[in-house]
């Protein structure tokens, strides 16, 4: 896909005059810096850090019986949460491989509405049309709404400023008003702070962007792009679809089994997932540090005593712990525990790195 062709979130051209830098990004033209990853990452940290993510998909199951049957199709269970929560949860096809990882947010018994990573929103919303009862609609509203995350320590006094709601527990949400303007807050975010993300109208999501823009800066934070979201995420050990997460990445292999209702009568893949779980996965998602000096990415080799013993699916430089990082999917059957010294094919140099379980960084979600 060309850069002519690539699909524009709502607010473009507020980035633009924010001067940032774009990159494509599930065919989106997404902001990947403004002011450097770097800064951006450490300003979530110690700050807050407001992030642009409207590529992600958006679509609601609607009618009698709505809750019951996304409960039927998707990994985690529903009944564990009410209306005014949202749920981390996998979509995944029969054979236990995800075709996408989402939030559900629980509007209410006949209303239950999805956020999808941008790429696999189609996919998704196909897979629950193909099985929906009678009565049951499932409508893409990508285009309906944008989606902005404000994270960091200082994400209270944001919206506090812009008198948006604060006082909600972890992955709950609230419909609110802003200048008139309808908003969902939820305490929600891919960082590991403390933070919110909100959905304004797409129509709607410039004014409250710029509204937010001000109140970051004067709380000492800034703008943040898909690099820094990315670096953080990864110190986190927080999956990527189409890294982590796959067609041929079950979530029992990348540590997702606590999205999964095992004890729920069904859903997609449950017979599959059972089985691996009981028969134990044959690779199992790492962490991997560096000893030395080097920056680890996607598709390296991780060799033990020279032999193949795994592979990076996602790698970077933390700003953090400045070292190099990564995620990697390592041989169950080569007992590589944490604390295990391991070297990574660096383009032909072997890097060390020490195993280890993630996250790299507390989180500090609470």
């Amino acid at each position: 896909m060309t850069d002519t062709n690539l699909l524009q979130g709502p607010i473009h051209d507020v980035h633009v005059e924010l001067k940032a830098s774009f990159a494509p990004f599930g065919g989106w033209q997404m902001p990947v810096s403004y002011a450097g990853t770097v800064a951006e990452h450490q300003a979530v940290r110690t700050a807050v850090g407001l992030f642009d993510v409207s590529h992600l998909g958006k679509a609601t199951v609607r009618g009698a019986g709505a809750m019951e049957f996304v409960n039927s199709a998707l990994t985690n269970d529903l009944t564990r949460i009410r209306p005014g929560k949202a749920q981390y949860t996998l979509c995944c096809a029969p054979d236990g491989g995800v075709i996408d990882d989402l939030i559900a947010y629980y509007v209410s018994d006949e209303e239950i509405f999805l956020v999808p990573n941008a790429a696999n929103t189609a996919a998704v919303v196909a897979e629950l049309r193909k099985v929906a009862p009678e009565g049951i609609t499932v409508t893409d509203e990508h285009h309906d709404y944008a989606v902005f995350a404000v994270q960091g320590p200082k994400s209270t006094e944001v919206l506090t400023a812009l008198g948006l709601p604060t006082e909600l527990e972890y992955m709950a949400y609230a419909d609110a008003e802003w200048d008139g303007r309808r908003v969902r807050v939820c305490r929600t975010g891919y960082t590991g702070e403390h933070g919110f993300e909100l959905l304004p109208g797409w129509d709607d999501a410039a004014p409250l962007f710029r509204a937010l823009v001000e109140q970051v800066r004067a709380a000492g934070g800034q703008p943040a792009g898909l690099g820094a979201r990315d670096t953080l995420r990864t110190e986190m050990g927080y999956p990527l679809h189409g890294h982590e997460l796959s067609l041929e990445i079950s979530p029992v292999q990348a540590r997702c089994g606590w999205a999964v209702g095992w004890k729920k009568p069904e859903f997609w893949g449950k017979a599959a997932l059972e089985q691996e779980k009981s028969a134990g996965p044959r690779r199992i998602l790492m962490g991997l540090k560096a000893l030395d000096r080097g920056v680890l990415r996607q598709g390296q080799t991780v060799l033990r005593d020279g032999e193949p013993v795994g592979e990076t699916t996602s790698g970077t430089f933390s700003p953090t712990l400045k070292i190099g990082i990564a995620l990697a999917l390592l041989d169950t059957n080569a007992d590589l525990p944490p604390g295990t010294e391991v070297e990574v094919d660096v383009r032909g140099r072997r890097l060390r790195c020490e195993v280890i379980k993630p996250p790299f960084v507390q989180a500090r979600t609470a």
